[in-house]
Protein backbone atom coordinates (compact mmCIF):
# COMPACT_ATOMS: atom_id res chain seq x y z
CA UNK A 1 0.00 0.00 0.00
CA UNK A 2 1.30 3.44 -0.93
CA UNK A 3 1.49 5.73 2.09
CA UNK A 4 1.84 9.50 2.31
CA UNK A 5 5.38 10.83 2.47
CA UNK A 6 6.04 13.24 5.31
CA UNK A 7 7.58 16.51 4.11
CA UNK A 8 9.84 19.00 5.83
CA UNK A 9 9.42 20.63 8.39
CA UNK A 10 7.38 17.79 9.98
CA UNK A 11 8.66 17.00 13.49
CA UNK A 12 9.14 13.26 12.88
CA UNK A 13 11.98 14.07 10.46
CA UNK A 14 13.92 15.73 13.29
CA UNK A 15 13.72 12.91 15.84
CA UNK A 16 15.87 9.77 15.97
CA UNK A 17 13.90 6.59 15.28
CA UNK A 18 13.45 3.65 17.65
CA UNK A 19 15.33 0.37 17.37
CA UNK A 20 13.29 -2.58 16.09
CA UNK A 21 13.27 -5.39 18.65
CA UNK A 22 10.96 -7.86 16.89
CA UNK A 23 10.46 -8.33 13.16
CA UNK A 24 6.79 -9.27 13.17
CA UNK A 25 3.92 -9.15 10.70
CA UNK A 26 3.53 -5.37 11.20
CA UNK A 27 7.21 -4.69 10.41
CA UNK A 28 7.02 -6.88 7.30
CA UNK A 29 3.90 -5.01 6.18
CA UNK A 30 5.72 -1.72 6.82
CA UNK A 31 8.59 -2.89 4.58
CA UNK A 32 6.18 -3.78 1.73
CA UNK A 33 4.47 -0.41 2.09
CA UNK A 34 7.83 1.36 2.10
CA UNK A 35 8.81 -0.25 -1.22
CA UNK A 36 5.38 0.54 -2.72
CA UNK A 37 5.64 4.16 -1.55
CA UNK A 38 9.24 4.57 -2.73
CA UNK A 39 8.46 3.17 -6.19
CA UNK A 40 5.31 5.28 -6.49
CA UNK A 41 7.37 8.41 -5.71
CA UNK A 42 10.18 7.28 -8.05
CA UNK A 43 12.74 7.25 -5.24
CA UNK A 44 15.75 5.02 -4.66
CA UNK A 45 15.64 4.98 -0.85
CA UNK A 46 13.15 5.53 1.95
CA UNK A 47 13.37 5.63 5.74
CA UNK A 48 10.38 4.56 7.86
CA UNK A 49 10.03 7.98 9.50
CA UNK A 50 9.48 9.49 6.04
CA UNK A 51 6.09 7.77 6.08
CA UNK A 52 5.43 8.69 9.70
CA UNK A 53 6.68 5.51 11.40
CA UNK A 54 9.45 6.17 13.96
CA UNK A 55 11.24 2.82 13.52
CA UNK A 56 14.83 2.20 12.42
CA UNK A 57 13.99 0.63 9.04
CA UNK A 58 15.14 1.63 5.55
CA UNK A 59 14.65 0.29 2.05
CA UNK A 60 16.91 0.91 -0.92
CA UNK A 61 16.60 0.02 -4.59
CA UNK A 62 19.15 1.64 -6.88
CA UNK A 63 17.99 -0.18 -10.02
CA UNK A 64 15.96 2.82 -11.36
CA UNK A 65 19.24 4.78 -11.53
CA UNK A 66 20.74 3.66 -14.84
CA UNK A 67 24.37 4.55 -14.07
CA UNK A 68 24.41 2.79 -10.66
CA UNK A 69 24.80 -0.89 -9.84
CA UNK A 70 21.36 -2.43 -9.16
CA UNK A 71 20.98 -3.12 -5.47
CA UNK A 72 17.82 -3.87 -3.48
CA UNK A 73 18.07 -3.85 0.31
CA UNK A 74 15.99 -3.92 3.47
CA UNK A 75 18.04 -2.78 6.44
CA UNK A 76 16.77 -2.84 10.01
CA UNK A 77 18.72 -1.14 12.82
CA UNK A 78 21.50 -0.21 10.38
CA UNK A 79 24.79 1.34 11.44
CA UNK A 80 28.08 2.31 9.87
CA UNK A 81 31.01 0.24 11.11
CA UNK A 82 33.70 1.90 8.97
CA UNK A 83 33.87 4.65 6.38
CA UNK A 84 36.52 5.98 4.04
CA UNK A 85 37.04 8.64 1.44
CA UNK A 86 34.87 11.61 0.52
CA UNK A 87 32.53 12.23 -2.36
CA UNK A 88 30.19 15.08 -3.27
CA UNK A 89 26.87 14.31 -4.89
CA UNK A 90 23.80 16.36 -5.80
CA UNK A 91 21.07 14.67 -3.76
CA UNK A 92 17.31 14.93 -3.81
CA UNK A 93 14.89 13.85 -1.09
CA UNK A 94 11.29 12.63 -1.14
CA UNK A 95 10.66 14.70 2.01
CA UNK A 96 11.90 17.85 0.21
CA UNK A 97 10.09 17.55 -3.15
CA UNK A 98 11.82 19.44 -5.94
CA UNK A 99 14.94 20.36 -3.95
CA UNK A 100 18.40 19.04 -4.75
CA UNK A 101 21.64 20.06 -3.08
CA UNK A 102 25.24 18.94 -3.19
CA UNK A 103 26.23 17.02 -0.06
CA UNK A 104 29.59 15.57 0.95
CA UNK A 105 29.54 12.01 2.25
CA UNK A 106 31.87 9.05 2.72
CA UNK A 107 32.74 7.36 -0.58
CA UNK A 108 32.71 3.88 0.96
CA UNK A 109 30.94 2.52 4.04
CA UNK A 110 30.93 -0.81 5.81
CA UNK A 111 27.44 -1.43 7.15
CA UNK A 112 25.94 -3.72 9.78
CA UNK A 113 22.18 -4.37 10.05
CA UNK A 114 19.45 -6.99 10.11
CA UNK A 115 17.56 -8.06 6.99
CA UNK A 116 13.79 -8.55 6.85
CA UNK A 117 14.20 -12.09 8.23
CA UNK A 118 16.08 -10.87 11.30
CA UNK A 119 19.39 -12.22 10.04
CA UNK A 120 22.53 -10.14 10.56
CA UNK A 121 24.05 -8.70 7.40
CA UNK A 122 27.32 -6.93 6.88
CA UNK A 123 28.12 -5.30 3.56
CA UNK A 124 30.37 -2.75 1.98
CA UNK A 125 28.74 -0.05 -0.12
CA UNK A 126 30.59 2.31 -2.43
CA UNK A 127 29.74 5.38 -4.51
CA UNK A 128 26.00 5.83 -5.25
CA UNK A 129 24.73 2.97 -3.03
CA UNK A 130 26.88 4.34 -0.17
CA UNK A 131 25.41 7.82 -0.71
CA UNK A 132 21.83 6.49 -0.66
CA UNK A 133 22.53 4.47 2.48
CA UNK A 134 24.02 7.46 4.32
CA UNK A 135 21.12 9.69 3.26
CA UNK A 136 18.57 7.19 4.64
CA UNK A 137 20.61 6.52 7.79
CA UNK A 138 20.63 10.26 8.44
CA UNK A 139 16.81 10.22 8.28
CA UNK A 140 16.72 7.44 10.86
CA UNK A 141 18.95 9.57 13.11
CA UNK A 142 16.72 12.65 12.74
CA UNK A 143 19.05 14.42 10.30
CA UNK A 144 18.01 15.73 6.87
CA UNK A 145 20.33 16.35 3.94
CA UNK A 146 19.83 20.10 4.42
CA UNK A 147 21.23 19.70 7.96
CA UNK A 148 24.49 18.57 6.31
CA UNK A 149 24.87 22.03 4.76
CA UNK A 150 26.55 24.87 6.60
CA UNK A 151 25.87 28.61 6.82
CA UNK A 152 24.66 30.39 3.69
CA UNK A 153 24.38 27.12 1.69
CA UNK A 154 21.84 25.81 4.22
CA UNK A 155 19.94 29.12 4.28
CA UNK A 156 19.74 29.28 0.47
CA UNK A 157 18.56 25.64 0.22
CA UNK A 158 15.78 26.22 2.78
CA UNK A 159 14.70 29.45 1.04
CA UNK A 160 14.60 27.62 -2.30
CA UNK A 161 12.51 24.83 -0.73
CA UNK A 162 10.05 27.33 0.79
CA UNK A 163 9.70 28.98 -2.63
CA UNK A 164 9.05 25.58 -4.26
CA UNK A 165 6.36 24.83 -1.65
CA UNK A 166 4.65 28.19 -2.25
CA UNK A 167 4.67 27.61 -6.02
CA UNK A 168 3.23 24.12 -5.53
CA UNK A 169 0.48 25.50 -3.25
CA UNK A 170 -0.42 28.20 -5.81
CA UNK A 171 -0.56 25.63 -8.61
CA UNK A 172 -3.04 23.75 -6.43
Amino acid sequence: MVRNIVTYPHEILKKPTEKVDVIDKEVKELIRDMFDTMYDAEGVGLAANQIGVPLRVMVIDTSPKEDAPPLKLVLINPEIVESEGKVKYKEGCLSFPGLSVEVERAKKVKVKALNEHGEPVELTLEDFPAIVFQHELDHLLGITFVDRLKGWRRRIALEKYKKLQKEKARAG
